[in-house]
């Protein structure tokens, strides 16, 4: 198997509802390490490089308006083929569909307001712990 280090956000609805420790136990209970932590507010600047992919897209505003709503806590996950690990903890995007025992359908109700962000592959991952953690 791969060590490999991947990327999460616990986005401002997680933070707010102060599920920080219990997601972040969740991964650490599956055996992930956490190398990084990091608790900041995203800028419309850092909230543009980040969502590149999806600026000017019609929902696109509203993303950047939620992701800026409060603080976030970006965290450098580490284990065997964690990428793909981290993405099956957390569930389908909308937490709706999400199946119990899954981060988002444990504890989301929403598409948007999801409680988490992961990479999704290790190139993914590399760029986006190369914007949130620029000196590691």
């Amino acid at each position: 198997m791969t060590v490999q280090q991947t990327l999460i956000l616990l986005k401002p609805d997680a933070v707010e509802r102060q599920l920080i420790g219990r997601i972040l136990s969740r991964f650490e209970q599956k055996g992930l390490k956490i190398i990084n932590l990091r608790l900041f507010r995203f800028t419309q600047e850092l909230a543009r490089q980040h969502y590149a992919e999806h600026v000017g897209k019609p929902f696109y505003s509203g993303l950047e308006e939620y992701i800026m709503s409060g603080l976030v806590v970006a965290a450098i996950l580490e284990g065997p083929e964690a990428v793909a690990v981290v993405r099956r903890l957390i569930g389908p995007t909308n937490g709706i569909e999400a199946p119990p025992g899954t981060i988002r359908g444990d504890f989301s109700l929403s598409n948007q307001q999801n409680l988490i962000h992961a990479s999704d592959s290790t190139v993914s991952a590399e760029r986006e712990i190369n914007i949130f953690f620029p000196t590691i």
